[in-house]
């Protein structure tokens, strides 16, 4: 299946660190998926029109400001594990009981952001998660709050839940499926490691790109749970095999695509007219939306 341009667009954008991307760059990368250049001006429109592109000179974009905060959480998948400290059995809670649903919109972004950080719904007024993030609550509220959650919605800890509501707070996660997915996404990610090399670097730069995209998005998803709710141990061990994926795919596409594609002078070429391949630079869309 391939990929959606849009995503891909904001992934590049994502991937070049505040660099603008050029329409022709995008158009390039996307073709290595088999993306039609109007599909990607099309998407490039639509993202324009949503606020999260905005032109950077003739031809060139960046991101805009609906997707400046969304972003940086997006991209802070990589330290992570940076973010957890020991739990001592405390929960931090949402309270989302008097906030409408009539707005579509609204209701989305607020979900989307709960899930961001990991949270879960206790009942049809909480969603909750366990108090393992350094900051502890007034940093996730602020983290919510920049990701689009309500300002009138309460965060807050709770310490002194009932044992019954304690158990069941503790099986809102699938923890046996987090830990499994770990080490199976692990392995896959080490197995194409293996024979990479042996890959067509158009191959390469394609397949790294499709599983860095689903690990990140494993990633960033993750609802960074304590023991022993999962095996964090397991989870460490995914993060650093996700972290030494996503440099080998930037590898391929800065030094191996590049080349490649160089090494295939066009007659135009010759002449002194633009080869008709290009990427983004080399540069590796190895973000997720």
């Amino acid at each position: 299946m391939l990929p959606n341009p849009k995503n891909l667009i904001l992934n590049l954008l994502l991937a070049n660190d505040g660099a603008p991307l050029s329409a022709a760059d995008a158009v390039g990368s996307c073709a290595l998926f088999g993306i039609r250049e109007n599909s990607v001006r099309v998407a490039l429109v639509r993202l324009g029109a949503a606020g999260l592109i905005a032109s950077a000179g003739r031809g060139a974009y960046r991101l805009g400001p609906q997707a400046a905060d969304l972003a940086q959480e997006l991209s802070s998948w990589r330290s992570s594990e940076s973010r957890v400290c020991e739990w001592h059995g405390a929960w931090i809670m949402v309270s989302t009981g008097h906030l409408g649903r009539s707005d579509r919109t609204a209701l989305r972004t607020r979900q989307r952001a709960l899930a961001l950080l990991g949270f879960k719904e206790l009942n049809d007024a909480l969603h909750v998660r366990p108090d393992n993030l350094l900051g502890h609550a007034p940093v996730v509220r602020e983290r919510l709050r920049k990701l689009g959650l309500e300002l009138d919605a309460p965060v807050f800890t709770a310490t002194d839940l009932t044992p019954e509501l304690d158990a069941l707070a503790r099986t809102l996660w699938q923890s046996e499926a987090l830990t499994s997915a770990y080490r199976q996404t692990r392995q896959k990610l080490q197995a194409w490691l293996a024979h990479a090399d042996d890959l067509e670097p158009e191959v390469a730069a394609r397949e790294s790109y499709l599983l860095g995209n689903e690990a990140i998005r494993q990633l960033v998803f993750d609802p960074l749970l304590p023991e022993p709710l999962v095996d964090t141990a397991e989870r460490r061990a995914f993060t650093a095999t996700v972290l030494a994926f996503d440099e080998a795919g930037h590898r391929i596409w800065r030094e191996r695509l590049p080349a490649a594609l160089a090494s295939r002078v066009s007659p135009m070429a010759e002449t002194g007219s633009p080869a008709a391949d290009k990427t983004a630079k080399g540069r590796r869309p190895s973000s997720t939306h």
